[in-house]
């Protein structure tokens, strides 16, 4: 642009050489010349520029610091509780008594449901009254043994009678015991449908006791993680309809792999929560690879050319290329594994529009 300038200087030393003209003629020309200069500077300017008019761009810069990065594999599973289990009878019988009803809390023992066993409680009753004689003549028996007062047949004699007594008895307790339905486990009643004077017998009406403080999150992963997804792996388990989320670790991944689905199990213990319900969908992202020194940044500060990938910096408000070479990617950030270290300034938004050598003015840090 200065040589231009000397453009108009020449021509009015040139004006002034000319014999002298009349004032007002003189400054027209003057004015006509300098107008169409004007176009052509103007028209210079706007095809090639000069060098004293680099573009400045707004943009946004991602510092580097090295830290974690892992990759995660997303698989949907579900809730389940350790302990979900269904009561049922161990003997045919008419229920006769219900104690409990959907959504109680229950403990291990407790019994729930009770079915007629009358012809029983009259047998017990007779093998009772049975025991308490037969405890009474060995007593007295034994007194008398002690006294060497009769012969020892009769001492063994009502010892056997009495532990025979015993054992009947017991056994028809045992027998009585399967005309109730009793809780395996600590937990709540979730699904009852008995009524009094209803028939029920094993294997066909019981109900359903979930421990919802021992849960677990459950999922199948495919076949070809099977190298990368194992017991002790990082998870977080993203319970969506709950709202809420947790962090783990892999208590169990199966070993087989089923054949029909190629994909084997994973189990991860969850935390006793008020949110949390079996059959309750939960995503799990396992970390499948970690790196704890590592340098990533945005994918969208990633551009792309026949060369290969690359990302311009900013050094000291220029912009400059640098080719880089990816690693994993995960949740929007992009392993580098060469090509830029810890405290670059990484620009990310506006580099689509920048080239090489172009001014950046920094608008905004991104972290």
């Amino acid at each position: 642009m200065k040589k231009l300038l000397y453009i108009p200087i020449l021509l009015l030393a040139a004006a002034c050489s000319d014999k002298p003209k009349d004032k007002a003629t003189e400054l027209a020309e003057l004015k006509k010349q300098q107008a169409e200069i004007n176009d052509k500077i103007t028209k210079l300017q706007a095809e090639g520029g000069t060098t004293d008019s680099a573009k400045t761009a707004d943009v946004s810069v991602y510092k580097i610091e090295a830290k974690s990065f892992s990759n995660y594999v997303e698989i949907q599973g579900k809730v389940d509780a350790e302990e979900n289990v269904t009561a049922y009878p161990q003997a045919q019988g008419i229920i006769t008594a219900i104690y409990v009803r959907p959504g109680q809390r229950v403990s291990r023992g407790q019994t729930l449901v009770q079915l007629d066993n009358s012809v029983l409680k009259q047998q017990l009753l007779q093998a009772q009254a049975q025991v308490e004689l037969s405890s009474t003549l060995f007593q007295r028996q034994k007194n008398l043994w002690d006294q060497k007062i009769g012969t020892e047949v009769q001492f063994l004699q009502a010892k056997t009678n009495l532990q025979t007594t015993q054992k009947q008895y017991d056994a028809l307790k045992q027998q009585a015991a399967l005309y109730t339905i009793k809780s395996p486990i600590n937990g709540s009643v979730e699904l009852m449908d008995l009524k009094l004077g209803q028939a029920a017998g094993p294997g066909t009406t019981g109900i359903n006791i979930v421990n919802d403080n021992s849960l677990k999150a459950k999922a199948n992963v495919p076949e070809s993680y099977a190298g990368s997804v194992r017991t002790g792996n990082t998870v977080k388990v993203v319970f969506p309809d709950a709202k809420d989320s947790i962090t783990a670790k892999i208590n169990f991944a199966g070993k087989a792999i089923d054949p029909i689905s190629r994909s084997f199990p994973v189990e991860v213990k969850l935390p006793s929560r008020s949110s949390l319900r079996p059959n309750m969908t939960a995503v799990l992202k396992i970390a499948d690879y970690t790196n704890a020194n590592a340098i990533s940044i945005p994918i969208k500060a990633i551009q792309q050319s026949e060369a290969g990938d690359y990302v311009y910096i900013n050094v000291n408000g220029v912009a400059k290329r640098i080719a880089i070479t990816e690693g994993k990617i995960s949740n929007g950030s992009a392993e580098i594994k060469t090509g830029l270290k810890a405290g670059d300034e990484v620009i990310v938004d506006g580099a689509a529009d920048i080239e090489e050598g172009d001014k950046v003015r920094v608008l905004q840090g991104i972290k």
